[in-house]
């Protein structure tokens, strides 16, 4: 196949990639009052799955501070159109989200053909790893970071005459922003893993440094954090700092295979 061959063929993968995004969107945006009562807007609800589990486990502990004391949270809008754009663009990131394997799928099958047989088991498996650390990073921040940075901004006071009015924008940007985020931190394994591969990487220097990555860290977390509060910083610090020892574990496994080798 020539190149103008292998330009259509991207065509096709690009078309057949919008298509179903596209029609992922659509869906998600007919079934408004699932996406966001029940996925969006359920970390708002004091019955979240969250609050629940803290709850019981602070019966079982006798620690009553464990038990969130979250009422429902009640969201203003300030612009016209807003509620229409949110309810647009997050039926398109939550397409993006339910169609990712699809569109990493479509990608694989071209570019196959280009890969010798000793790259593609490295591949498949990358793939498989990018699936399972991208949901792993987006359950984390949804199911425990999130709820937990919402139940103690939701209720932080300067002064009791300053009462908390959430907007809906602030609220979507910081819900999204931080799921994305920690979607994409968590793949650090993965980028370790081909940094030691190709032998830039190495376990002595991860292990030498970790002093100073724990600081590193901190200050990463403090920039992708959605607000300035230590809470909120120490929430994502302490899964990135583990994703760095996790990380340090993957090259001293490829460092061990490759003396072995």
């Amino acid at each position: 196949m020539n190149f103008w061959g292998h330009v259509e063929v991207l065509r096709w993968v690009l078309i057949r990639c919008l298509v179903v995004v596209f029609g992922l969107a659509v869906a998600a945006f007919c079934f408004k009052e699932f996406v966001f009562e029940d996925i969006v807007l359920a970390p708002c609800n004091g019955d979240f799955i969250t609050y629940r589990f803290l709850c019981r486990l602070s019966i079982v502990t006798g620690i009553a501070g464990l038990c969130p004391q979250l009422g429902g949270i009640e969201m203003i809008n300030i612009n016209l159109a807003s509620q229409l754009m949110t309810h647009i663009s997050v039926s398109f990131y939550l397409a993006a989200v339910v169609a990712m394997p699809y569109l990493i799928a479509e990608i694989w099958l071209f570019v196959k053909p280009a890969l010798y047989d000793k790259e593609k088991r490295p591949a498949r498996f990358a793939i498989v790893a990018f699936f399972f650390q991208f949901f792993l990073g987006l359950a984390l921040a949804y199911y425990l970071i999130f709820p937990l940075t919402l139940n103690f901004l939701a209720d932080y006071q300067v002064s009791e005459s300053v009462v908390n009015q959430i907007s809906l924008n602030s609220y979507i940007s910081t819900f999204l922003g931080l799921l994305l985020t920690m979607g994409l931190v968590f793949e650090m394994p993965i980028v370790a893993y081909f940094f030691a591969k190709i032998g830039v990487l190495k376990n002595s220097f991860l292990k030498r440094y970790r002093k100073i990555a724990f600081v590193i860290v901190l200050v990463l977390a403090a920039f992708i954090t959605p607000s300035t509060d230590v809470f909120t910083m120490c929430l994502v610090a302490m899964p990135l700092y583990l994703l760095y020892e996790f990380s340090r574990w993957v090259v001293c496994r490829v460092e061990s295979k490759e003396v072995r080798s």
